[in-house]
């Protein structure tokens, strides 16, 4: 179906609607801008793609757990139609609560519905962020504050998507010193329910925390509203409650909106800085 700029949903308040719905995604025709140029009908004076690039697509796996990926789609230029850029922003965004199998099966499902709404075919290639963490980002983690060990790789199940500070725990033993991070740490503006997207890296020394029970309370902010600061410090002082470690780092790197980023850093020691770091979605 297409529609009008008019009625698109840029410049109006919208919901971001977490489970999926396809419904959101608006075509616009090609045909009224084209003909200002003086093109018409099927014969045009170029070739070419429209090469989109997304950094922040995320859903369930079967287990409940998320997976990220970053997407890249193409739509020929002789499609009927475009697709308005916040409707598929907020397309891609109704997958966040939605379990999917595969992200194999998610790039069918996200094929299937582009290729509706532009009324022609779409490619769509969805690679998860773990696959792309090639030499030069592992450089980069290497120039964080510390180095740091994925937590994402756990097979564990989650249900449940507000803070639990309780699902952290420790051992008892020796007093260890570990660095990990994870990339599956999403929140929400408390003002516009928009989804905020961060890799967050924590470095302590102390008693050894559960890595299943650190994962699954980080996973636990995926519903929760708040600001970018506060939800790094709310880590940060739940770990110190529940863990109390002799030393502890919490960094987050959150993808960009407006052009800005926001990147908070909480330490016990005083004086600690965090490094000059950029990650792949940023």
């Amino acid at each position: 179906m297409q529609h009008t700029i008019a009625d698109s949903p840029l410049g109006k308040t919208s919901a971001y609607i977490s489970q999926y719905a396809p419904s959101l995604l608006y075509a616009i025709a090609r045909g009224d801008s084209r003909r200002v140029l003086g093109l018409s009908g099927d014969t045009l004076p170029f070739h070419g793609v429209d090469v989109w690039t997304g950094y922040e697509l995320s859903w369930l796996n079967d287990n409940g757990l998320p997976q990220v990926a970053m997407i890249e789609f193409t739509l020929p230029c002789d499609s009927p139609n475009i697709v308005e850029s916040k409707s598929i922003k907020l397309y891609l965004n109704s997958f966040n609560q939605h379990r999917v199998a595969s992200a194999g099966a998610v790039q069918a499902i996200i094929a299937q519905d582009l290729s509706a709404a532009a009324g022609s075919l779409v490619d769509v290639v969805i690679t998860p962020l773990a696959d792309r963490m090639d030499t030069a980002l592992q450089a980069s983690f290497a120039a964080a504050p510390f180095l740091a060990k994925s937590l994402d790789q756990q097979d564990i199940a989650v249900d449940c998507y507000h803070p639990r500070p309780e699902y952290l725990t420790v051992a008892a033993g020796a007093v260890v010193t570990r660095a990990w991070h994870s990339d599956l740490l999403k929140t929400n503006c408390p003002v516009t329910g928009q989804p905020d997207w961060a890799s967050v890296f924590i470095a302590y020394e102390g008693a050894e925390i559960d890595p299943a029970g650190l994962l699954r309370y980080l996973v636990s902010f995926r519903e929760h509203q708040d600001f970018h600061e506060h939800c790094v410090e709310r880590i940060f002082c739940d770990i110190t409650a529940r863990c109390a470690p002799l030393t502890l780092e919490v960094y987050a790197r959150y993808t960009r909106r407006g052009g800005l980023d926001i990147n908070p850093y909480r330490s016990s020691v005083a004086g600690s800085l965090p490094g000059s770091v950029r990650l792949l979605r940023q």
